[in-house]
């Protein structure tokens, strides 16, 4: 008889320190959680017959791309399965900080979570890939990253490595820098400043390339402190920047894209063999769908959230100097520390041409 909890702690343990990156110990452990997971799932889910509700993790606020993505898969699913699947959305980290909810899903004790990228690079090293600064440029980038070839490699490594399947993507837009400071044009104007980051090696290294030494604050410590002064700032795209309601906060925002953010809807692959086939290909053609849906949503929505932040709540918003070239060049300095847990060099290289850009770019 498998021991649940040990294995489960041992699973969890192995995800953290990256010893599952070794084929042998992570198809291991990833095959007895699995197991774990298909069997609780399969159990709650037989006392519901077909009827189910499902209960979905957000760490962002109502009114943001997450909230956006999660309410059209649900409204999607609820309409496929003919009122038989309901799906509740929890957002502001109600059920749990995203990597949390990784962790939970992959063992089937949250059915679904929308979580930014860099939340999931702890758990699937290579995805790393997308967060590398100044590599995806706006939505165009992201939707052919995610969409195509690369795409369907980082759903198959994040299954192989952490037990969760993507169903899809919200599009957030790129990251902007906003601070309780002064006008922010080049790296120099942080100098003295401390910039709340997520607790992610990537986006860390990227802002020590500029000279800052951040803070990697938990996201949902980052309003209050901000507002107490503990931080001066922080980066997000302008729709979370406006659901966050960072305006209250925060008085400068540069117009950067170091990071184009972007959120996976996920499922722990236990819970996911548990569904019938007919549901399994109504949960990916309802994440399919979800996710042309978030693009369009961005595309549509991303300029009037912008004006409304400077006419509507004061923010005054500056433009990178020499279009961005100091920040470009400082933080893609940094791409060969990461080649090895992204896939190495190579990985890039295809990245980049798959965008059609000069692979000879990557150091």
């Amino acid at each position: 008889m498998i021991d649940s909890t040990q294995t489960l702690s041992d699973f969890r343990l192995l995800t953290r320190t990256g010893v599952s990156r070794t084929s042998v110990s992570r198809t291991s452990a990833f095959k007895s959680t699995l197991a774990i997971a298909v069997a609780a799932a399969s159990l709650s889910m037989a006392a519901g017959a077909n009827a189910a509700t499902w209960k979905m993790a957000l760490g962002d606020a109502a009114g943001g791309t997450q909230y956006e993505l999660g309410k059209t898969f649900a409204s999607l699913v609820e309409e496929k399965s003919g009122g038989d699947i309901k799906v509740d959305l929890f957002p502001n980290g109600q059920l749990g900080s995203e990597q949390d909810t990784v962790n939970n899903a992959s063992m089937g004790l949250v059915d679904l979570s929308v979580v930014a990228i860099n939340n999931l690079t702890p758990f699937s090293p290579t995805v790393g890939v997308l967060t590398l600064p100044y590599v995806i440029h706006g939505p165009d980038d992201a939707k052919a990253l995610t969409q195509g070839k690369i795409g369907d490699e980082l759903r198959e490594n994040t299954l192989r490595d952490s037990g969760i399947r993507i169903l899809g993507w919200a599009y957030s837009g790129c990251r902007r820098l906003t601070n309780s400071k002064q006008a922010v044009a080049s790296p120099a104007d942080l100098e003295g400043m401390v910039i709340r980051v997520p607790k992610n090696e990537i986006m860390i290294s990227s802002y020590q390339s500029w000279g800052v030494n951040p803070n990697p604050l938990a996201w949902s410590e980052t309003f209050t402190a901000l507002q107490q002064g503990v931080v001066d700032g922080q980066d997000n795209p302008y729709i979370t920047i406006d659901a966050m309601k960072f305006y209250e906060v925060q008085n400068h925002v540069t117009d950067s894209c170091y990071v184009f953010s972007m959120e996976p809807l996920i499922m722990g692959e236990g819970t996911f063999q548990s569904l019938s086939e007919e549901n399994q290909q109504l949960v990916l053609a309802a994440g399919e769908e979800a996710t042309s849906h978030s693009y369009d949503y961005l595309l549509a929505t991303e300029d009037s959230i912008k004006k409304s932040l400077v006419e509507e709540h004061g923010m005054t918003i500056t433009q990178p100097a020499n279009d961005e070239q100091e920040w470009i060049t400082k933080a893609s300095s940094i791409w060969p520390d990461f080649y090895a847990s992204i896939g190495g060099r190579d990985k890039l290289v295809e990245v980049l041409e798959t965008l059609g850009r000069d692979p000879s770019t990557a150091p």
